[in-house]
């Protein structure tokens, strides 16, 4: 029978290409860097290929290391799968969540989303990423995250998308601006106004791109900014204009002073959020089951 890597020599391997250390990799996986390392050197004797380049104070994957490494995510999340599986017999959506939420609508909505699902599902232990929308992606597709939280993936093809909602997008102008005494705006009156946005790997970007194309307006190059936060604050002082999301505007615009929000005509304002995750993985029936209550929670709220 063909030699198969055991589950713990590849927890050691993707352990030794995250941490790039041998000593921090072992104890990620709680053994001893002796037990690890002579795994490690079993591993790629059997497979008759080097996998980790050594070098003077630290080490690297080799190029086909860094692929068995890819492989090796999503064999281990598959393991995982088949253990949420059995405790889904118990209920509790698996026991166990890795979710990811993209960082301009997660932290918004959870506040409302976490609260329910922990009432009704008190044992499941739920552990969230924040991040760009493409690394969730990426992390999802690699097992790091179980599913996400998010727009509808660029590669809709490998993932399984959920619907949950369709949330306004409103467009953001200093308290002074010619355009600030108007409710709703008509897009051809952006044309030469400087947009701003979010850096690269933010579907944000996208939507000001896009604004601009039909409005005739100017991206602004020379600032990508970090945050929602940080954009809201650059309209106030008067550097451009921006997009924001309406559970953002309920969450932080309470209290700000000058801003003002309208609403676009002539532009779809608006974007799809929902649930995604791979299109293989077993669980799929656990995460129809959450974004069904997402769905309940965002339709108390849009």
């Amino acid at each position: 029978m063909p030699y198969r890597p055991t589950h713990r020599q590849l927890e050691y391997l993707v352990a030794l290409g995250e941490t790039g250390h041998f000593g921090e990799a072992a104890r990620r996986c709680n053994v001893s860097q002796p037990t690890l390392s002579v795994q490690l050197a079993l591993l790629e004797k059997q497979l008759g290929a080097t996998l980790i380049e050594r070098m003077p104070g630290q080490v690297a994957p080799t190029p086909v290391g860094a692929e068995i490494i890819a492989a090796a995510r999503v064999v281990l999340h598959g393991l995982d799968e088949i253990r949420a599986l059995a405790a889904s017999s118990k209920g509790n959506l698996g026991g166990s969540l890795r979710l990811g939420v993209v960082s301009s609508f997660g932290p918004y909505f959870l506040p409302y989303l976490l609260p329910r699902l922990h009432r009704e599902h008190r044992d499941l232990k739920v552990y969230i990423r924040e991040d760009r929308p493409r690394l969730l992606e990426r992390a999802v597709l690699e097992g790091e995250t179980d599913c996400a939280l998010g727009q509808i993936p660029d590669q809709e093809d490998l993932f399984s998308f959920r619907h949950i909602c369709r949330e306004r997008i409103y467009l953001g102008v200093p308290k002074e601006h010619p355009l600030a005494r108007l409710e709703r705006v008509p897009v051809s009156a952006l044309k030469g106004e400087r947009l701003l946005t979010l850096g690269p790997g933010h579907r944000l970007l996208d939507d000001v791109r896009s604004l601009a194309t039909v409005s005739g307006a100017l991206l602004a190059e020379d600032y990508e900014g970090s945050s929602l936060d940080a954009l809201r604050q650059m309209v106030s002082i008067e550097m451009g204009l921006s997009l924001f999301p309406e559970l953002y505007v309920r969450s932080e615009f309470e209290k700000e002073q000058n801003v003002r929000l309208l609403t676009l005509d002539g532009w779809s304002g608006e974007r799809q959020i929902g649930f995604f995750w791979r299109k293989s993985s077993a669980r799929g029936g656990h995460f129809e089951a959450l974004a069904r209550l997402g769905e309940a929670v965002a339709q108390s709220l849009f």
